[in-house]
């Protein structure tokens, strides 16, 4: 589980212009205004990261460039729906990269090397799935039912992702555990 929030909080830390966008939405704040304090939020949390020195990720730099893309696009075509967008793009980038064989085996621990990397290898994919579905789906609430894209937003990424996570560790705890103990009681 400390390894999933460790990598959660980079993705956390370049989506943050665009929760908070969310967040505005929910609690009724006109779009306009939601969309230029999320553009504020980006360029001021960029500012930060650059004036204590940390190292700003190119994924960080891509992020506030969507957000002043996707928000310079939704003031000028007074349609947030773009900014709502943006978060697709950033899904289907993750989605990419997830698609790499066998990214998971790290999270493996040292005692079950040997017995779950075909598990692995195949959860490495569903997670490729469900962040492309993820992204997909944020389109299409976000382009024809904009109105509820908040409560989505809000809810289905991270609900989906905790759920995949549960079924994920449940199931490899399942398999590779007694082949373990197969293979220590063998020793």
């Amino acid at each position: 589980m400390r390894n999933l929030a460790y990598a959660a909080r980079p993705l956390a830390n370049d989506l943050a212009s665009s929760l908070f966008f969310a967040l505005l939405l929910v609690l009724h704040v006109d779009p306009k205004a939601a969309t230029l304090v999320a553009i504020a939020f980006g360029i001021g949390h960029m500012g930060l990261w650059l004036a204590l020195r940390r190292t700003v990720a190119p994924l960080q730099w891509a992020s506030l460039g969507l957000v002043l893309v996707f928000g310079g696009a939704s003031l000028f075509t007074h349609d947030v729906r773009f900014l709502m967008a943006k978060p697709t793009l950033v899904y289907l980038v993750i989605a990419a990269v997830m698609l790499k064989r066998g990214w998971m085996l790290r999270y493996m621990p040292p005692i079950a090397a040997g017995h779950g990397e075909g598990l692995m290898i195949g959860f490495g994919y569903v997670w490729a799935g469900l962040m492309a579905f993820t992204g997909a789906a944020n389109l299409v609430i976000a382009v024809r039912f904009s109105e509820a894209w908040p409560i989505y937003s809000a809810v289905f990424p991270i609900g989906s992702k905790l759920t995949l996570f549960a079924v994920q560790y449940l199931t490899v705890r399942a398999v590779v555990k007694p082949r373990v103990m197969a293979a220590a009681r063998a020793a």
